[in-house]
């Protein structure tokens, strides 16, 4: 269980191995170069332990024979394991959790200092104790380092204990159970050997993408201690002998330094990372630096959030951070589903920048900028992908890694039933929409007129152009049709009984399309002439194309059926579930699909929905910019009928996805206030409680994590960065009504802004910037660098 724990510490007390995989998953450590899950460094993987370390945008392609047919799979390696450190009494079995009793155990996620720390006391030989501390970090100021510190101290006697320390090139990909009849070997060309007395080194490749990984360990001890090092195929292996008297520590340091040949400005991953071990400084030093960097990144980015919302919010943004950090600002990836944290969805991409961006945008827009680049790299790719299914413009993955292209599973295993299944995931197309709306919004909060213009134009102008090509007229309808994809709900691939998966006119997806067409013509119509001409001249953009631009914003079809809003054309043809009935058979329904697929049935037959797919709308716009959306197709979306969607879709969704939780409760918090806060804490409650069952060990939910934050930064508060100005329309929730945070806004530094007892408090740093603008319903002010402005609240 978690301990009770001040805002900077996330605890747990007592050594349960049924809950060791989500503590190694929610105490992984990380830098956003690399991350290491917290498993006990004495503990090799088995069905309990799982360490794992895994580089950003290190990928290996293998292909597994599953179900009688070749499988395809691109993964995020598991690396060489740097952690293992292990120990036990002269001529004793290695001590382990398992293998020995346990008296007491405590970990402690420092989450202001990036650290973790472990105290452990084994029941020894004799009725002795051995108390065993640690503290780790992965450093955040170096990205290539890490570093272990282990503390033994002998109760009730003096003992003799052999230490080894290992660099182990042994490790496959074996994290995720559903995964296991995959290959999952995925290193290659092991090589080991010393560097000076006291380090070692690890060097190998990935298979296919062949990746060079180089490690290096160095291991030293305060008691004069010779490290004695030997080689075994796969692993470099340090030995220690230490005698330890009664109450008196003594401390085994072990620094890592961890090199790929993707790294910027290194020749050999393998020489850079023993000139790294080798230059690292001591542990004391090491954390010094660790702490200071940690210091001033939560000084950027943490909001001001009283209890325990506001310490898991703290962790939350730990977790975004270890990801998603500065240095990523300097990479080629895109932002993992599931962190650093685990193999779950095996690292790829989707769409979850679409709840992390807006965070980013006005904490670390240049982080935000290098993910986008990651987009904009692919455009090539997804330009390719949309040809082959005959269409013009960009068409990006669903899932993507190192070089663009889909990566979708096109089989999955229902762990329920045991049956291997068509994914036809894949169809998610608007997950281009998902770029573009980053596009704009990093656009609109940064003020980055020179991204806009470059590269994010090229990725708006090719992104609308698949979509007017993807759009058919209907005569009889009198409008443009989008056929054969599949929405967010996801559960929905297919029409009951039919041969071809596929929905025609998703309503999230014709909206978004819209969308997305209106913003790129309103892009272009802002561009600076020359650029503009150079634009449309270099894409073949002619007048008649802009045209059918316009043209399909305006006509794209929304289905509704009895004055709602219809998920799709023919969901209200589909049968209503027994969800009592299934609930009372279930208890947990969340992956209903799963279920009705073990009973021979199909989710596709009913009115059923995993997430939020119509009222993934209320997440990304305003009221306001909605209703002016539907007005532009030529519909009325008025309050009444907002909140009769809200409830229609609210009672027939499973909330199968941690997203669920979080859009939920960002729509009730104005659609129905007194409701939305059970969904607030299941989504803040998603990954620490593993609501999904099982899942959060294989890997945290960024998007959920990093969307709790939004919450409060956007949702909540209402802001919108849009037009120049920063536009608040506050929703104050009674159990979240006071609070602030700091933002950085075209160009201004630690922006204040603070909600408290009915007003609202900006504060703009002095700099030689422009005043704010500031909008709220009914008032308009200008706020001038060094100077701050309170504002009563609308009632």
């Amino acid at each position: 269980m978690t301990s009770a724990a001040g805002p900077g510490t996330w605890e747990y007390e007592g050594y349960d191995p049924a809950q060791e995989r989500l503590r190694e998953a929610l105490c992984t450590l990380g830098n956003g170069c690399f991350a290491t899950r917290g498993a006990l460094p004495e503990c090799a993987a088995d069905e309990v332990h799982y360490p794992g370390t895994y580089v950003a945008g290190c990928y290996n392609r293998l292909v597994s024979h599953v179900a009688g047919r070749q499988v395809e799979n691109e993964d995020l390696v598991n690396l060489p394991n740097w952690l293992p450190l292990r120990f036990r009494l002269a001529g004793d079995p290695w001590l382990t959790p398992e293998a020995a009793t346990v008296l007491d155990h405590r970990q402690v996620l420092h989450l202001d200092a990036g650290l973790l720390e472990r105290r452990t006391r084994y029941r020894v030989g004799g009725g002795r104790a051995l108390t065993v501390r640690q503290w780790r970090i992965v450093h955040l100021g170096d990205p290539h380092l890490a570093a272990l510190r282990t503390e033994f101290t002998a109760e009730d006697g003096p003992l003799e204990l052999e230490v080894e320390a290992a660099l182990d090139g042994g490790v496959t990909n074996a994290g995720v159970p559903r995964y296991r009849e995959l290959d999952g070997r995925h290193l290659t060309q092991v090589h080991t050997g010393t560097a000076v007395p006291g380090t070692v080194w690890l060097h190998c490749r990935t298979r296919t993408s062949d990746i060079g990984i180089g490690l290096a360990g160095r291991v030293t001890t305060d008691g004069g201690v010779t490290v004695h090092t030997r080689h075994e195929p796969l692993r470099a292996l340090q030995h220690l002998s230490l005698s330890l008297t009664p109450g008196r520590p003594v401390t085994v340091d072990k620094t890592a330094a961890l090199h790929t040949s993707h790294d910027p400005a290194i020749g050999d991953p393998l020489r850079a990372a023993t000139d790294r071990v080798l230059a690292a400084p001591h542990f004391d030093d090491l954390v010094a630096t660790h702490r200071a960097a940690w210091d001033r990144l939560w000084r950027r980015s943490a909001p001001d959030v009283a209890g325990e919302p506001g310490r898991i919010l703290r962790l939350h943004l730990f977790h975004v951070l270890q990801t998603l950090s500065p240095h990523t600002a300097d990479l080629d990836v895109g932002v993992p589903a599931r962190g650093l944290h685990g193999e779950a969805y095996r690292g790829h991409v989707f769409w979850d920048e679409l709840f992390v961006l807006p965070y980013l945008n006005l904490h670390l827009p240049e982080v935000s900028r290098a993910l986008l680049r990651y987009r904009h790299r692919r455009l090539g790719p997804a330009c390719a992908a949309a040809r082959a299914v005959g269409r013009r413009g960009a068409m990006y993955p669903w899932q993507s890694g190192s070089d663009g292209r889909e990566e979708t599973q096109r089989l999955h295993l229902n762990p329920r039933s045991g049956r291997w299944l068509p994914d036809h995931s894949h169809l998610q197309r608007h997950v281009g929409s998902a770029v573009a709306y980053n596009v704009w919004q990093y656009c609109e909060a940064t003020g980055d007129t020179e991204f806009l213009h470059t590269q994010g134009a090229e990725m708006l102008v090719q992104i609308a152009r698949f979509w007017a090509d993807s759009a058919t007229w209907d005569a009889h309808l009198g409008r443009h049709r989008i056929r054969g994809v599949v929405g967010p709900d996801e559960y929905h691939d297919a029409y009951p009984d039919a041969e071809r998966p596929g929905l025609d006119d998703n309503t999230y997806t014709n909206v978004t399309a819209a969308w997305v067409l209106t913003r790129t013509l309103d892009a272009l119509d802002a561009l600076p002439e020359p650029r503009r001409r150079e634009l449309t001249e270099r894409n073949g953009i002619d007048g008649g194309e802009l045209q059918r631009w316009e043209e399909v914003s305006r006509t794209l079809h929304v289905p509704f059926h009895d004055g709602l809003v219809s998920q799709f054309e023919g969901y209200a043809d589909l049968k209503e579930l027994d969800w009592a009935d299934y609930r009372a058979r279930y208890g947990d329904i969340r992956r209903l699909d799963r279920i009705l697929e073990a009973e021979d049935d199909t989710v596709n037959r009913y009115k059923a929905s995993k997430q939020a797919d119509v009222l993934m709308l209320g997440y990304l716009f305003s009221p306001t910019e909605l209703q002016g959306l539907f007005h532009r197709l030529g519909h009325r979306l008025d309050e009444e009928t907002w909140q009769r969607c809200v409830d229609h879709y609210l009672a027939r969704t499973s909330h199968g996805s941690t997203l669920s939780g979080l859009v939920h409760g960002w729509v009730l918090a104005r659609a129905r206030r007194a409701e939305a806060w059970t969904f607030v804490q299941e989504a803040l409650r998603g990954d620490i409680a593993d609501l999904q069952g099982g899942t959060t060990g294989e890997g945290i939910h960024l998007g959920a994590m990093a969307g709790t934050l939004d919450l409060v930064q956007r949702g909540l508060p209402g802001l919108e960065t849009r037009d120049g100005a920063l536009r608040f329309d506050p929703v104050p929730l009674p159990e979240l009504s006071s609070y602030g945070f700091r933002l950085r806004y075209r160009g201004h530094w630690g922006v204040g802004v603070r909600l408290e007892h009915g007003r609202l408090e900006i504060a703009v740093p002095p700099s030689d910037r422009p005043p704010i603008d500031v909008r709220l319903p009914g008032c308009a002010v200008r706020v001038p660098p060094g100077e701050k402005c309170s504002l009563a609240l609308p009632e």
